[in-house]
């Protein structure tokens, strides 16, 4: 079989389609990268908010009407959309020839030839594979160490399609990096829907730590990169770990939503405005030189103008360094969706504020920035990141003389407007 992957959604899912691509070729499959080439179509959609779901729909109506057209024999259907819809995806796509679920992915090779729907019980869907492949640079992977997660956020679908907090064992984890590493890439991004709290399930303590502590063993490890840090979850010892090792980039993803204390309690956040605002002092204590990435939700039900205001105030005072801003999307089975909602206007214009607040705060970032040097990765000849932005969500930088794509070097900012700066390569670090 030949078969055409399009994969949605957030590098979480990547790592999936990843895994179950690998089964497939493992099992004598072809990967094609077109849909023309293609005898099947296999689309790993994303659930988590109603735009997601419009986008996977288009998908999945778009390759049946190549299908209809005689262009491909097969479309095949998987993901969060299957998980938190179910049995609504066979009826709502009677002409797909499998759909089948997050768990179910892990057996693809031995259910790619059938038809129907297959659903199993998200108990046990961990990935343990055999074989690894990637979808993104050779030079950089997404290594996900935990899927499902136990908190309950008031807007968050995510419980009730991923499941419970489930690590992998740390063996694996170290086996998976050892291999990314043979392979040739050199900066792995740590995710889970919380990474801080890797091991809880199987060690009874977070060990995000202790993980970290091996895989820095690895020879030949370039760098590793922190994301989806949970704000009362994230240790002093973890800060100083970072602090104190070259292969860890200064950089934390730690998504707050937002600031205001009426607001976090709402959005049955597991920690407050004070322990926000602790944590990020101490990451800025700690690590001198860290970079913070963050989301925000606008426009939650309740969310008054004083909450508004004071989560423009806490942005301007924390300046991070990449910041991404939502309007609150109301989704059926979560805790908020009854709750009193805003109109659509007020959030559009809150939003525009929040981004227009960050524009100035970058602006001020750059002027720092100008002159100093940095550690940077090369995604191509002539441009890359800093190690402030990670791979397919943050800025990048481009060159002023080529280097060579993958490899690790300083080099000195010489322009900067917005997300974008220049950089003078100076030193190679890591080839």
């Amino acid at each position: 079989m030949k078969f055409y992957l399009i994969s949605l959604g957030c590098p979480k899912n990547l790592t999936n389609s990843e895994e179950f691509s690998a089964r497939l070729l493992a099992s004598g499959h072809e990967l094609v990268f077109s849909p023309e080439e293609a005898d099947t179509v296999i689309i790993n959609t994303c659930g988590f908010i109603s735009s997601a779901v419009k986008e996977g729909t288009a998908e999945i109506r778009r390759a049946l009407e190549l299908k209809k057209e005689g262009k491909i024999k097969r479309v095949a259907v998987t993901g969060c959309m299957v998980d938190r819809y179910k049995d609504k995806m066979a009826k709502d796509f009677p002409e797909a020839d499998l759909v089948f679920s997050i768990a179910a992915q892990e057996h693809i090779e031995d259910i790619i030839g059938q038809n129907g729907l297959f659903l199993e019980s998200l108990a046990n869907a961990l990935y343990i594979p055999e074989y690894k492949m990637s979808l993104t640079a050779s030079h950089t992977a997404y290594l996900k160490i935990a899927d499902g997660c136990n908190y309950r956020c008031a807007y968050c679908t995510i419980p009730f399609i991923r499941g419970a907090y489930r690590s992998k064992p740390m063996e694996q984890v170290v086996q998976e990096a050892r291999l990314m590493t043979q392979n040739g890439v050199k900066e792995i991004s740590l995710i889970a829907q919380d990474t801080t709290s890797y091991g809880i399930d199987l060690y009874k303590k977070p060990q995000l730590t202790e993980l970290l502590k091996k895989l820095l063993k690895i020879r030949g490890l370039g760098r590793l990169r922190i994301m989806y840090a949970y704000p009362n979850m994230v240790t002093r010892e973890l800060a100083q770990l970072i602090a104190g090792e070259e292969k860890i980039f200064h950089y934390v993803d730690i998504p707050l939503q937002h600031i205001a204390d009426p607001v976090l309690k709402n959005m049955k956040r597991q920690c407050d405005g004070k322990k926000v605002r602790a944590t990020l002092d101490m990451l800025k204590k700690e690590i001198p030189d860290v970079s913070l990435r963050t989301n925000f939700i606008v426009g939650f039900p309740e969310e008054t103008e004083q909450d508004f205001e004071e989560l423009k105030d806490f942005v301007r005072e924390y300046e991070f360094d990449n910041m991404g801003v939502f309007e609150y999307f109301r989704e059926k089975g979560t805790a908020a969706y009854d709750m009193k909602q805003i109109p659509a206007s007020v959030k559009h214009r809150r939003a525009r504020e929040l981004e227009e607040v960050q524009s100035r705060v970058i602006d001020k970032i750059n002027q720092k920035l100008i002159g100093t040097e940095l550690e940077a990765i090369a995604d191509g000849a002539d441009f890359g990141r800093t190690y402030k932005d990670a791979p397919d969500i943050d800025g990048r930088v481009t060159f002023t003389k080529p280097v060579t794509p993958g490899c690790i070097f300083k080099g000195r900012i010489v322009a900067a407007t917005g997300y974008d700066r220049v950089l003078e390569p100076l030193k190679i670090i890591k080839k």
